[in-house]
């Protein structure tokens, strides 16, 4: 019944979630955060998890959160509300051009964005929002479980495996189009020996296989992690810290 209730709820439209403050913080939001997930095509059941995630994290670290699936929201009068957009596993095209127009200047005028799982699986006729997320999706292995190899853990984001030169997780292991590595920051890649089960076209090997990365563009900045296609992603406390410090890096409270 908890589970029903709380897929009710995220199933509006639009929803804000005022972070609860402890009487020892400030009466300011840390930041002001919304949550974007819509599909037009495949629809991750993990969504409703996220969402949960969302607004968990949201009283933990005192954000003001809205989520919506209401892409006309995206106008300039909306957006110049917000400091973070998240793109909580969205497929294919779901902004028109004026939508595309409002969101690329709210980016551009030096705000934040995290790109969460089929984040990359979106917009591919965009170019600019492309060079945003860093890569788009190309196929993946059947779900499993892999093992991830941390680059670099002096990141927010990474905080959660600074002891750790691997780790072992279930999830989808989404290959790109093409190797982002040459223009993002890479914090971690898939050692592609330790996936079992393949596809028949085994097309999803990348050689350097990139999965989680950031880069800074003239004053925006950008994360993406190619995790979160499974709910126990979401209820992991490693992942939860992991987009948390994600979040608050694009935000610019933390460097």
């Amino acid at each position: 019944m908890k589970t029903a209730f709380l897929i009710l709820i995220f199933a509006v439209s639009l929803f804000s979630v005022q972070a609860q403050q402890s009487e020892k913080s400030s009466k300011t939001p840390r930041l002001k955060v919304l949550v974007f997930s819509k599909t037009a095509g495949y629809r991750h059941k993990s969504i409703a998890d996220g969402l949960k995630m969302f607004s968990e994290l949201a009283q933990q670290e005192n954000w003001t959160l809205t989520a919506t699936e209401d892409a006309g929201l995206f106008t300039s009068d909306f957006l110049k509300n917000f400091d973070v957009v998240v793109f909580l596993s969205p497929t294919h095209d779901v902004l028109n051009a004026q939508e595309q127009a409002a969101f690329k200047q709210f980016m551009e005028s030096g705000k934040g964005f995290v790109g969460i799982h089929s984040a990359s699986d979106c917009e591919y006729d965009w170019p600019w929002y492309g060079k945003l997320v860093g890569a788009y999706f190309k196929t993946h292995p059947p779900v499993q479980q892999a093992t991830i190899v941390i680059e670099d853990t002096n990141h927010p984001a990474m905080v959660p495996f600074k002891d750790m030169k691997t780790f072992t997780t279930t999830d989808e292991w989404y290959c790109f189009t093409s190797n982002p590595r040459a223009h993002v920051h890479v914090l971690a890649h898939l050692d592609e020996s330790s996936i079992k089960k393949t596809n028949k076209e085994n097309n999803w090997q990348m050689g350097d296989h990139p999965l989680i990365w950031y880069q800074e563009i003239n004053g925006m900045r950008s994360f993406y992690t190619a995790l979160g296609h499974v709910a126990e992603d979401y209820q992991n406390p490693k992942f939860q810290a992991h987009i948390a410090g994600a979040v608050n890096w694009a935000g610019h409270v933390v460097d």
